[in-house]
């Protein structure tokens, strides 16, 4: 199957990024020496001197880099997507560029799916070396695709990954503003594998993940892929109206049986204050469906790219 192997293509999103890409770029030329590879860099708008590291990187290996720059930040999901769309390999590594992933897993990822037959590869680490934070947010968020999504409980969404070609081919007809990677790949295929690898603690720098990022990396899991938080809410509906008519039937009957029970003000106020909270959650969550279909009706750019340079063939 490695002779039948044209080319693989790997993927590095890179946000804040110049002082590990050029270490991570040589030490993955030197670690795929014995196969044809094409590396393919996207800057997510860097505030720092990325830009420049990767046209000197490119110049370097003209042959090998292809280097994609946005025009401002679009997010990590949307970086793997362009980087997909440039891509050319017959297998495609997605990788970071804080150097967690060494490239001597990389190789590994790539031969365990040379001597496998899935479409797509998931890593999983032993111990992750993430802050608490982070792998809380990465818990929630992989227990929450198992039960919108149906990810298969055995398969750990991470960022460090293989794709065939042919599924990275229906990955990149996706055109819309909020593509979530992962969501997209189990639309499309069940055959999906996984593979350990280590995982090293970052020496440099600190995630370019924030709070506000995590959020919005969640939302896009449960509304853009999902309608079962709406259904969720639908049946949460019925089921506080069936209780609220037995509530009323129970107050009048109590009212007929004893007419002198006064009302009651704190039970009025906690109904009233408990009902406009779920109908704001509500109408916040139907806020969240209209906004994403009024951007993909808009036709909102997915990513646009700045500045790009294309290795030679």
């Amino acid at each position: 199957m490695i002779n039948n192997l044209n080319l693989v293509s790997i993927i590095i999103p890179s946000y804040k990024g110049s002082k590990t890409l050029p270490k991570l770029v040589e030490e993955l030329i030197g670690t795929f020496l014995n196969f044809k590879i094409e590396i393919v860099l996207v800057n997510d708008f860097s505030p720092d001197d990325t830009h420049e590291q990767c046209v000197i990187l490119f110049e370097k290996y003209a042959h090998i880099i292809t280097y994609i720059k946005f025009s401002k930040n679009f997010g990590e999901h949307s970086a793997v997507m362009a980087g997909l769309k440039y891509s050319e390999g017959d297998l495609a590594i997605i990788m970071d560029d804080d150097y967690q992933n060494p490239p001597s897993e990389a190789l590994n990822l790539l031969e365990y799916s040379l001597k496998n037959n899935y479409d797509v590869v998931y890593t999983k680490y032993l111990t992750k070396k993430d802050s608490w934070f982070r792998n809380l947010i990465s818990k929630i968020a992989n227990v929450s695709a198992e039960l919108l999504l149906k990810k298969p409980s055995s398969i750990y969404f991470s960022s460090f990954k293989l794709i065939k070609r042919n599924i990275v081919n229906e990955i990149v007809k996706y055109t819309g503003p909020f593509p979530f990677i992962d969501g997209l790949i189990l639309s499309i295929t069940q055959n999906i594998g996984s593979f350990e690898v280590r995982h090293d603690k970052r020496i440099v720098g600190k995630s370019g993940y924030n709070l506000y990022k995590l959020i919005k990396h969640y939302g896009n899991l449960t509304t853009n892929f999902s309608t079962i938080p709406i259904h969720l809410f639908s049946i949460l509906g019925l089921i506080i109206t069936v209780l609220s008519i037995f509530f009323i039937i129970l107050i009048v009957v109590e009212k007929i049986i004893n007419p002198s029970i006064p009302q009651g003000y704190s039970t009025i106020l906690t109904a009233v204050f408990f009902f406009a909270g779920l109908q704001l959650l509500f109408l916040g969550l139907i806020g969240e469906y209209v906004g994403k279909i009024l951007k993909n009706v808009n036709k909102e750019n997915q990513y646009n790219i700045s500045f790009l340079k294309k290795k030679d063939n």
